[in-house]
């Protein structure tokens, strides 16, 4: 059995839909009989031909997307809220680049942020909230240095969400940080050693295990816990 035959029956929303990832993660969910929604500014060909609603013209590093976002979601009921939309520039101390250091923070850090704020009225005791972080937001695990933007952005989220599974504890709603892994897609120019397919089998396996009262829990698609 795979792991996405492990959930079925829910109304799952995923961010950044539309490539990648979020892309597989739609077409995993979807074919295990979920209800997918799937969330991006414009939507590929492959996104089109999945078996999904599709919302478009959604940016979530702005206001303006998300308010786009949540009209259009209306008052359903979400059972996982998957904040995977994300950017990713390079950069090095010789040659830092502040605009798009703040490009990647209001995409990275702000966007699931906004996007859990708006759609807080969605969600129910038993729902889940995810975001597809990185362990490059780890203050421990960085031996490189570098990528300044992308660090700062993934350790800011990692922080906002860790509060806010302090809040909505409370509530019964769960909220977790997962790494995918170095994974083959257009943010790594294809050089990733693990496939997008493989990738979400592991992400998808997490999100089925983790309970509401394991919240806060930052963890490796592969299973095990990742140090701040």
């Amino acid at each position: 059995m795979k792991m996405n035959e492990r959930v079925t029956g829910k109304t799952i929303l995923v961010t950044g839909a539309n490539r990648g990832i979020g892309l597989e993660m739609s077409r995993q969910l979807s074919l295990a009989n979920n209800s997918v929604i799937a969330v991006c500014r414009s939507a590929s060909k492959d996104l089109a031909e999945l078996d999904v609603e599709v919302i478009e013209n959604v940016d979530v590093g702005t206001g303006e997307g998300v308010a786009t976002l949540a009209r259009q979601v209306g008052d359903r009921k979400i059972d996982w809220l998957v904040n995977n939309a994300g950017v990713l520039a390079t950069d090095s101390l010789d040659g830092l680049d502040f605009e798009a250091i703040e490009y990647q923070f209001r995409v990275n850090t702000m966007g699931p942020l906004r996007v859990s704020a708006a759609l807080l009225g969605n969600l129910q005791q038993g729902s889940k909230i995810f975001v597809i972080t990185s362990a490059m937001g780890s203050i421990t695990d960085n031996t490189s240095g570098g990528y300044y933007g992308y660090r700062i952005s993934k350790a800011g989220v990692n922080m906002a969400f860790k509060s806010l599974s302090v809040d909505l504890q409370g509530r019964g709603i769960g909220v977790f940080m997962l790494h995918p892994g170095w994974v083959a897609t257009d943010m790594s120019n294809f050089k990733g050693p693990v496939s997008p397919e493989a990738s979400v089998n592991g992400l998808v396996a997490r999100m089925v295990e983790l309970e509401p009262e394991m919240t806060g829990t930052f963890r490796h698609a592969r299973g095990h816990d990742l140090n701040w």
